[in-house]
């Protein structure tokens, strides 16, 4: 098989490329950042480079995207460019050059207004089926990509199949009160109880996405480690989300009170993987569990690839408030 990914000197791209390289496959990364994963130095907006790059391939993996921490250091327009016009140079050279299947990674970001009820309603049980709300260039360009590779798929019969991934970058929160409230490590654990998912993870359901494209033909996953929560457990969850957590994952007390951690008081929004466990039969490894298990043993809650992977950044610019301005 020959891969080709995009973004292949990113946090996504390099783990895709290195899990494909390690199954013995043919890897065409493009990236405009060089990398020891990018072999093809380029823009994807660049047609006459993705169509060399596209030659014989059978699979395109399309993590290459401006992010929304760029929202501070780029335009809209150019948003627009990378995200949506590079998206359908990559979709019409695949279509011209007989790909076998697509597979988009879109963002949870996507679903924007949609993950804020209000303050009294019960917090947000995100499957596919909620319609996203984009409060931002970045979701809106997204949404944007996503819908050309539908379009491709009605229309041209291109297998593509769109990845909605919750969290995984290693980078410190970009809220100074939760940085300031909480240890880094505490953050991102408590995170995986409803909007985060390790690297691995994410890596595997592209390669179960692609495996699968052709029999499925189109279809759009929420990525993200599952939760333990349940839909009985939403309106508690904003109000004392630590009694809920105590009741259904009680074992974590231990670890935590080692830790002097502690549990959101609320949280607004779980995010629902049971599309993507079911459909592609995908298993995330690193649940809430498996994290509290790996601390005990290891003090530390990343898989062996994202250990590989560390933490690239999305920015030269050093802000003086966090990784990045929020909007």
């Amino acid at each position: 098989m020959k891969f080709l990914v995009t973004g292949s000197s990113g946090h996504l791209g390099e783990a895709l490329v290195r899990t494909l390289m390690d199954k013995k496959h043919e890897v065409i990364g493009i990236d405009l950042t060089p990398s020891d994963f990018t072999n093809k130095v380029g823009s994807i907006t660049n047609r006459s480079h993705v169509k060399k790059c596209m030659k014989d391939v059978n699979v395109v993996l399309h993590a290459a995207t401006l992010h929304k921490p760029h929202i501070a250091t780029h335009s809209r327009q150019e948003f627009i460019d990378t995200n949506i016009t590079g998206t359908l140079i990559l979709l019409e050279e695949a279509l011209a050059a007989g790909v076998k299947s697509f597979v988009f990674t879109s963002s949870t970001t996507v679903f924007g207004y949609a993950l804020m009820p209000p303050a009294t309603a019960p917090a947000a049980w995100i499957t596919e089926e909620v319609v996203p709300i984009p409060k931002n260039i970045y979701g809106i360009t997204k949404i944007a990509a996503e819908n050309l590779c539908k379009l491709f798929y009605r229309n041209y019969n291109l297998p593509c199949i769109i990845l909605r991934t919750s969290r995984f970058f290693p980078e410190e929160d970009d809220k100074r009160e939760v940085r300031e409230a909480y240890d880094d490590k505490n953050i991102k654990t408590n995170e995986f109880l409803y909007r985060r998912v390790d690297i691995e993870d994410v890596v595997s359901a592209h390669l179960l996405a692609y495996e699968k494209a052709t029999d499925i033909g189109f279809a759009c996953y929420i990525i993200s480690a599952t939760t333990p929560f349940t839909k009985d457990d939403l309106q508690e969850l904003r109000t004392n989300a630590a009694s809920v957590l105590k009741r259904r994952v009680p074992e974590y007390e231990e670890e935590y009170k080692f830790r002097n951690w502690k549990f959101f008081p609320k949280i607004d929004r779980v995010y629902v993987n049971k599309k993507a466990r079911e459909e592609l039969n995908w298993h995330p490894v690193y649940s809430f569990k498996k994290i509290i298990e790996n601390l005990k043993t290891t003090d530390d809650i990343r898989s062996p690839l994202a250990k590989i992977i560390g933490s690239k950044g999305y920015h030269d610019t050093k802000f003086n408030d966090g990784p990045y301005p929020v909007e």
